[in-house]
């Protein structure tokens, strides 16, 4: 077994009087596929935060890469290797493919001192990205607002991989597409794990969940209900978790479901 890429060890969230994450243990492993489920209100996306420096836990530590991390903000997690893709995405829709690809990094070659964009090294190593992925865009010069969801997608999480990306957060990332598209994004999320890539998906969407992922974490009132397993549960199992209901899994992952009587729907 490989060490975890990122582990959390008993991770609070205070808002207030509201505690929204009570104790959270979690791991993710290089080349590993987690996803991540819970009702709405269940922690998802206050843990995400956390992972990506957006808050700060109250109480738990973070390791990443083998260290203990303070993220002050997402700026600082996504130099250290961490970035988050949300459904809208964060590229520029009226720029190129290329452009889009090296927002921010662009290079550069100084010409009588004036710095000038070296346009054809930057196209050939998008090129080769995104051949990589296995997605086809007509042109790296057609402006993005052009592009499919899922042509978008690509050019995003490939660009995090090319620029030494250790783990990418997708939060609900195929809410706005097609089946078709959808299928070719969950494709890529493969292709990008067998990188050595970790990754953690928040979906709704249980069949995308068991398509994709190496193991399913459920978060319940702001704890683990359950680390299971793909291979080893079925959907209903874990709506079961997400729910509230007793379960009973032989042969679980890491984690277990459990049998504190409020994940099990018994304190409310």
């Amino acid at each position: 077994m490989t060490e975890p890429l990122l582990k959390l060890t008993d991770i609070t969230r205070n808002f207030g009087a509201i505690q929204a994450l009570r104790g959270i243990d979690m791991e993710v492993r290089p080349g590993e596929v987690v996803a991540l489920l819970g009702d709405n209100g269940a922690g998802k996306s206050t843990l995400v935060k956390i992972i990506s420096g957006g808050l700060k836990p109250s109480s738990g530590t973070v390791f990443f890469d083998g260290q203990e991390r303070h993220f002050a903000s997402p700026s600082e997690a996504k130099a250290a290797g961490i970035e988050t893709v949300y459904q809208d995405l964060s590229l520029c829709v009226n720029a190129d493919v290329v452009a889009n690809f090296f927002m921010g990094r662009e290079i550069t070659k100084k010409v009588l001192g004036i710095p000038v964009l070296q346009e054809r090294e930057m196209e050939e190593i998008t090129a080769k990205a995104i051949k990589e992925a296995g997605t086809k865009i007509p042109s790296l010069r057609t402006n993005v607002e052009h592009l499919s969801g899922g042509q978008r997608q690509a050019i995003e999480l490939n660009r995090f991989v090319h620029f030494g990306g250790k783990l990418v957060l997708l939060d609900e990332p195929f809410a706005a597409l097609g089946v078709e598209q959808t299928a070719k994004g969950l494709e890529m999320i493969r292709k990008v794990a067998e990188r050595g890539v970790g990754v953690i998906v928040i979906t709704h969407i249980m069949a995308q969940a068991f398509q994709v992922a190496d193991r399913i974490v459920v978060i319940r009132q702001g704890k683990v209900a359950g680390d299971i397993e793909t291979e080893k549960t079925t959907p209903d199992q874990a709506v079961e978790l997400i729910t509230g209901g007793t379960l009973s899994i032989a042969g679980m992952g890491r984690g277990h479901a459990s049998t504190d009587p409020v994940q099990q729907g018994k304190g409310n």
